[in-house]
């Protein structure tokens, strides 16, 4: 199995440091990369687009967050598909129960699944290997 980029995109700092330590140790990432909220995210995305490196195979995205939440960094990538030359599976991480997010969560194609927090090894495997 080739490795993947993966990018964590939430706002709580230490739970960055926690799900990083989690990926690192399961050795199926090429590279991990963090960003505080859905708008540093999107620029980086839209940074990596323009000079063309290589996007993030998977990104963990957490709803509740400030600047721009988590379903706002959707509706701009969205926006960006045209731009973007491969799939890029999105998981949404997060700790709401609410039934309106997890509905949301399924109208969104590049959605593929809603992770409870915390995350653990099996959850980071089980994206891994989804190809």
């Amino acid at each position: 199995m080739t490795k993947k980029k993966i990018w964590i995109i939430d706002d709580d700092s230490i739970y960055q440091i926690i799900v990083t330590k989690i990926i690192q140790k399961t050795d199926l990432f090429s590279s991990i990369s963090s960003f505080y909220d859905g708008k540093d995210g999107l620029e980086a995305l839209i940074s990596v687009i323009e000079n063309k490196e290589a996007l993030p195979d998977i990104i963990l995205l957490d709803i509740n967050m400030p600047v721009m939440d988590g379903w706002e960094f959707m509706e701009e990538l969205v926006k960006l598909k045209f731009l973007i030359n491969k799939q890029i599976d999105v998981y949404i991480s997060s700790s709401s129960i609410a039934i309106e997010d997890k509905n949301n969560s399924k109208t969104y194609p590049a959605i593929l699944g809603y992770l409870s927090k915390p995350i653990t090894n099996n959850d980071i495997e089980l994206i891994a290997s989804n190809d």
